[in-house]
């Protein structure tokens, strides 16, 4: 196979992503015309990256974290997007791993690569953690937009199964947005640093649209 065949056949691939909506918005049923897509969500991981990494200094490498974010979404054009509780997370990590190393099996500079999804699957340096947490806020942020948008009601969770989480069911006790569960989950779920602290419950509180 010729390389400008690789290349062309490694970017349909990876084009799929852009149909590829993500699951969570269709749990919590979320009224729009048009819902985000993991293409989608990976840019705004990545623009998030920029904005902590520009606003809080972290001494770290952000082209790795921008490369780190854009493969590990690779998977799902196999597995699909898998939220939480349908899975368990190592077995989600072993088909993860799996699928990525089937799709880049068709590019010459594959190992690279695929020790980049590694790399942020085992969470042992500093650029896996905060791809970690962009990742993870990121979908609060897009869950408190789709909120103020008026695009979620928690009264038609008919079927939610990660309301019917007991840990989630505690949270939810007084909430009025989806937003604010999703924003509390991730705080308890994920070693957030200070900043990303920060961040979130500024969102909480002030919101995003209209800054």
């Amino acid at each position: 196979m010729e390389k400008a065949e690789k290349v062309v056949r490694f970017y349909g691939l990876c084009n799929r992503l852009k149909d590829v909506v993500r699951s969570g918005w269709k749990v919590w049923h979320v009224e729009r015309g048009r819902l985000e897509s993991v293409a989608e969500h990976v840019y705004g991981t990545q623009m998030l990256a920029i904005a902590m990494w520009s606003e809080y200094g972290y001494g770290l490498d952000l082209a790795k974290v921008i490369m780190m974010l854009a493969v590990h979404e690779l998977e799902e054009m196999v597995i699909g997007d898998v939220i939480p509780f349908e899975a368990s997370a190592e077995e989600k990590k072993l088909r993860g791993r799996e699928a990525v190393v089937e799709l880049l099996s068709g590019l010459d500079g594959d190992t690279p690569v695929r020790e980049l999804a590694d790399e942020f699957c085992a969470q042992e340096t500093a650029e896996a953690r905060f791809a970690k947490e962009c990742d993870k806020l990121e979908a609060d942020l897009q869950c408190r937009m789709y909120d103020e948008e008026g695009c979620i009601n928690l009264a038609k969770q008919e079927g939610n199964v990660m309301l019917m989480n007991e840990e989630v069911q505690e949270i939810a006790q007084g909430k009025e947005r989806a937003s604010e569960i999703w924003l509390e989950y991730n705080r308890r779920k994920n070693n957030y640093d200070e900043n990303f602290l920060e961040v979130s419950r500024y969102v909480e509180e002030q919101g995003i649209l209209d800054k």
